[in-house]
């Protein structure tokens, strides 16, 4: 396709809540709990964080990798399931804090957890088509969930951002290809004007997630003749601990495999940022010359699936930001009282 990925950052807030204490508040068996949800904490974000901001500081680690200034910007998407404004695009506010000019297309992505790899085909598009030299996009949430909701154990807040450009031998990882499979299968939704999303319970795993996340893994292997032995990591949407490691084994990758893009072991799933964090985190320990498979979801529903091939430049342009592990390393824990403070507000 001719276009690599020549930056990326991601950033999560230092607030964090345990499973156990969500549980013990609404007199939950918190083993029972975490056992079930395959989680033990997630990240909340404060009260003066919301996906612009954390969208920001993504955004900035990942201009710093790529060592471009902003203003070479052509295009700025940003995927989100809890953007700020209903009507007043984050894509602009970003851009505008990062100083990329006037000269740039921006827009705002809404299609639940895939919001941001939709925005990702898209600047793929443009760059492979000779339109724009450099995107940038965005996968930014602040989770909603509704108290005493399954969703507020997992519901977490972070964002990942990542610069596409021109292939070059330089870049830290080439795309080589993308497929996606999509349905109208309304497994999880929010209508305009209510404050916290619904779900369909149990209907959300086999008939959504799986059924889609293995339909876009599945035809992405065909269409390129490759086989899960042929990937040194594999990425899935995480939307608890259990769904990625048993979609994984399904469709024969290895534990080993899936092990480094397991964020939700360390912060829950925010959402649109999920499998974004998790390409990011594998980043931070892949060396040149691997291959990558990654698979999002998003309810509704959707998978994208990608293919990349990491190039010679990311041994030094990852030390240029913080590793994942040191950003999620800095935390803080919170009481289920702050947690209403900090983190029910939108």
């Amino acid at each position: 396709m001719n276009v690599g990925i020549i930056g990326y950052g991601t950033y999560v807030p230092q607030k964090r809540i345990t499973i156990s204490e969500v549980a013990k508040t609404w007199g939950k068996n918190a083993a029972d709990v975490e056992k079930s949800l395959g989680i033990v904490e997630k990240s909340v974000a404060s009260c003066d964080e919301d996906a612009v901001t954390m969208a920001y500081e993504a955004a900035s680690w990942a201009l710093k990798r790529a060592g471009i200034p902003s203003k070479k910007l052509e295009v700025c998407l940003v995927g989100s399931e809890s953007h700020p404004y209903a009507v007043n695009p984050t894509s602009t506010i970003v851009a505008e804090f990062l100083g990329v000019g006037k000269n740039y297309l921006a827009s705002d992505l809404e299609f639940a957890c895939k919001a941001g790899t939709a925005g990702m085909i898209a600047v793929a598009g443009l760059i492979a088509s000779g339109k724009a030299s450099y995107g940038l996009v965005i996968g930014s949430d602040r989770a909603q969930s509704k108290p005493h909701d399954v969703l507020e154990y997992t519901a977490a807040s972070a964002a990942a951002a990542f610069i596409l450009g021109r292939e070059d031998k330089n870049d830290i990882a080439q795309l080589l290809d993308f497929a996606s499979f999509s349905s109208d299968t309304p497994d999880f939704w929010r209508r305009d004007g209510v404050r916290f999303p619904s779900h369909g319970g149990r209907f959300t795993g086999e008939p959504a997630y799986f059924t889609h996340v293995e339909g876009a893994a599945k035809l992405l292997l065909e269409k390129t003749k490759m086989k899960p032995t042929d990937f040194t990591h594999c990425i899935f949407h995480m939307p608890n601990g259990k769904f990625p490691r048993l979609v994984a084994k399904r469709l024969g990758f290895t534990p080993e495999q899936l092990a480094p893009s397991l964020i939700i072991d360390k912060i829950g799933n925010p959402y649109s940022a999920s499998s974004l964090a998790g390409l990011s985190a594998v980043l931070d320990i892949a060396k040149p010359n691997q291959t990558i498979f990654m698979v999002s979801y998003g309810s509704g529903a959707g998978s994208d699936a990608f293919i990349f091939k990491t190039g010679k430049g990311i041994d030094k342009k990852r030390t240029l930001a913080p590793l994942f592990s040191e950003i999620t390393s800095e935390k803080r824990y919170i009481s289920y009282v702050e947690y209403l403070r900090y983190g029910r507000k939108i």
